[in-house]
């Protein structure tokens, strides 16, 4: 298993409400495994949840842990988790259901939050990308 440790410059503690680190080093990692862009889609792509920001960020999570397992691994192995929304005031009333899936497994990722004029299709309001060690 790779070893990996977190650096955050002394005093500042605001990327902990948003369950993240400024930077992770990873040592020792066997397996790097870079996902595509979850978004709130069935298995055929097709999306769901139009309208509804929080189920769209429920199933982008669920979507990348089905990507995931599928490789042997979990949340807990996230090392980069990029976001793209369209609508931040959005973004921000789900960072506490966001959050808690991250804390529940363990994960403190670094990342980017992007906000986008649209995704790959007009329902969707929240896609995220993940890298993965091991």
């Amino acid at each position: 298993m790779a070893a990996i440790t977190a650096f955050n410059p002394a005093g500042w503690d605001w990327q902990d409400r948003y369950s993240i680190n400024m930077a992770l080093e990873v040592k020792g990692a066997q397996r790097v495994i870079y996902c595509t862009g979850q978004a709130s889609v069935d298995e055929h792509s097709q999306p769901v949840h139009a309208g509804d920001f929080l189920k769209q960020v429920n199933k982008s999570f669920d979507n990348l842990e089905a990507v995931l397992k599928s490789a042997g691994l979990s949340l807990a192995n996230v090392v980069r988790l990029n976001q793209y929304t369209t609508d931040l005031a959005e973004w921000y009333k789900a960072v506490p259901v966001y959050r808690a899936r991250l804390d529940a497994a363990g994960c403190k990722p670094t990342g980017t939050l992007l906000v986008v004029a649209g995704l790959f299709h007009p329902d969707l309001m929240f896609e995220m990308e993940a890298t993965a060690v091991a």
